[in-house]
């Protein structure tokens, strides 16, 4: 079994907040993919179902957001499963509106529901990180994230969700890197891509130029042949050494 636990608030007033990607976006998935009706249990909403042949248990915590780990945890010991298991899908206010990260363990960020699932569960469970932007100022963090989206957001957050809804297979697979392609695409933004790698500076010259070496040369005062005829003719013209 895998469990996608999407993170957020529970009740009305908190539907529509940036906050809330994560439980947006497992509504997705449970309605494009006919599992059971919501069922209260592990301090969560639940749903069952199949994707990719894989058992698929779908969680939204509502302990709020700050305890989204005791929910998760407890689904996670109830069905005997590692952290592995578990995929945590929820907002990113270090991505532009509308990208999307997928990783295997690694910090918090900042973020109180992952600080939580840290807690409960350990860190080795994989994160499907949904950017919702920054507002620029750390002073405004709390009313952007705790804000609801707006006229304007529908345009990259409902293509995002209706995609990840149709691809949540490989989601449950594993395929990352097709997940994020499928994404970027239906927002209209471009994949991440890993950097070229700069090229290396031309090596300085170790040795002398041609010009420098051919000074050089002239400088050197080259050895005389000793015997043979050309040694014959210049004793002739320069007479024997120690005149």
């Amino acid at each position: 079994m895998i469990i996608l636990a999407g993170l957020g608030n529970p009740g009305s007033t908190y539907v529509r907040n940036r906050h809330n990607i994560g439980f947006m976006a497992v509504d997705a998935i449970k309605a494009r993919h006919g599992f059971s009706p919501w069922a209260k249990k592990f301090k969560a909403e639940i749903s069952e179902g199949t994707i990719a042949g894989e058992k698929v248990l779908l969680i939204k915590p509502q302990t709020f957001m700050n305890l989204s780990g005791e929910s998760v945890g407890e689904a996670m010991r109830f069905y005997k499963l590692g952290p592995e298991a578990i995929t945590a899908i929820y907002d990113e206010l270090d991505l532009l509106p509308g990208k999307a990260r997928i990783k295997t363990g690694g910090g918090h960020g900042g973020h109180n529901g992952i600080k939580s699932l840290d807690a409960h569960c350990g860190q080795n469970y994989r994160r499907l990180r949904l950017g919702i932007g920054h507002p620029g100022d750390k002073s405004r963090v709390q009313g952007h994230v705790l804000g609801d989206f707006g006229k304007l957001d529908a345009e990259w957050l409902d293509p995002l969700l209706e995609a990840l809804a149709d691809n949540a297979d490989m989601l449950v697979r594993g395929e990352d890197s097709q997940l994020l392609n499928k994404l970027a695409l239906a927002t209209g933004s471009k994949p991440e891509e890993d950097k070229p790698a700069k090229a290396p500076k031309p090596a300085k010259p170790t040795g002398q130029s041609h010009i420098r070496q051919a000074r050089g040369n002239m400088q050197q005062p080259k050895k005389l042949p000793e015997t043979g005829p050309m040694a014959d003719m210049l004793k002739k013209l320069f007479g024997p050494k120690g005149d």
